[in-house]
């Protein structure tokens, strides 16, 4: 499936963009197929030359004073990220990510949680605070933790990006495109990124996920309330609240820092919208996804 990435500035450009593409009545569903988003870009660094509580994709993290460092089945979880929300802001165009302190995402060191199985809670970790983070430490990686478990650490930059929904059905009740329209559609997710920008890792907060199997916001609504099956009598009532869900975090595979989800898949970190509105990070659902 052709990744929605758009190397665009505005809703404006991609009216032109739905325009000059044969869409022009489809302008009208903008407002519901294209979500700004944060994307990132991770360059390889000498961990010792980051400050203390800087953004940074793998190596290891920066804790508050007696912060643990997240266990799962006895091992201690790799650690993915950490981004300073004070550097993300002004790329936040709807300010849904609180404005300062910090996020910590770890992942299943053994990258044997799906996210499809409610028993698979705890495989994941996302660790926030709104603290003074002045009084960070650099943690040491646990001697139990598998090299290969552990990332090259990355200094990261940050740009705002719109991106398009994959799956309009599900983002517009009651769809009227034809299949022509699906078609044009397809063929503007196909070519508005770059050839260059298809081989770049596609690491970002926020906005609409480069899905590769199924749209997972289902997935997130049943897994996290107990549900596995859509046939359980209680999914009908859930599912109505699956379209809250928001990506948070999305982590590509990187061969280049030593991250492979799966085969070349990604990792994804999603929140309710209530949840991330009461800043409750410990309530995230993941989800790996590969070819």
């Amino acid at each position: 499936m052709a990744k929605g990435v758009l190397e665009i500035m505005d809703k404006a450009d991609l009216q032109a963009v739905f325009v000059a593409a044969g869409l022009s009545r489809l302008v009208k569903d903008i407002d519901r197929l294209a979500r700004p988003s944060i994307r990132i870009t991770a360059a390889e660094v000498d961990e010792s030359l980051l400050y203390v509580g800087a953004s940074k994709l793998g190596g290891v993290p920066d804790l508050p004073t007696g912060a643990a460092w997240p266990e799962w089945k006895g091992l201690p979880q790799s650690f993915i990220a950490q981004i300073r929300l004070d550097d993300v802001g002004q790329y936040d165009t709807e300010k849904v990510l609180p404005q300062s302190g910090m996020l910590w995402f770890f992942y299943d060191a053994q990258q044997q949680t799906f996210g499809e199985d409610p028993a698979d809670r705890g495989g994941w970790q996302v660790l926030y605070t709104d603290g003074d983070l002045n009084a960070l430490q650099r943690a040491l990686a646990p001697t139990a933790l598998p090299a290969t478990s552990q990332y090259h650490a990355c200094l990261l930059s940050f740009a705002s990006e719109l991106t398009l929904s994959q799956q309009p059905k599900l983002e517009i009740p009651k769809l009227d495109w034809s299949d022509e329209d699906q078609k044009k559609y397809e063929t503007v997710l196909a070519t508005l990124s770059s050839q260059v920008d298809r081989a770049t890792p596609h690491h970002r907060m926020l906005g609409n996920p480069d899905t590769i199997q199924d749209d997972m916001r289902l997935e997130c609504q049943l897994a996290s309330n107990g549900v596995t099956d859509i046939d359980d009598p209680r999914a009908a009532a859930l599912s109505k609240g699956a379209m809250d869900w928001q990506l948070l975090l999305q982590v590509d595979t990187d061969d280049t820092i030593g991250m492979r989800w799966g085969n070349t898949g990604m990792l994804y970190y999603w929140i309710s919208l209530a949840d991330l509105q009461a800043r409750r990070f410990d309530s995230t659902w993941l989800v790996l996804q590969s070819e």
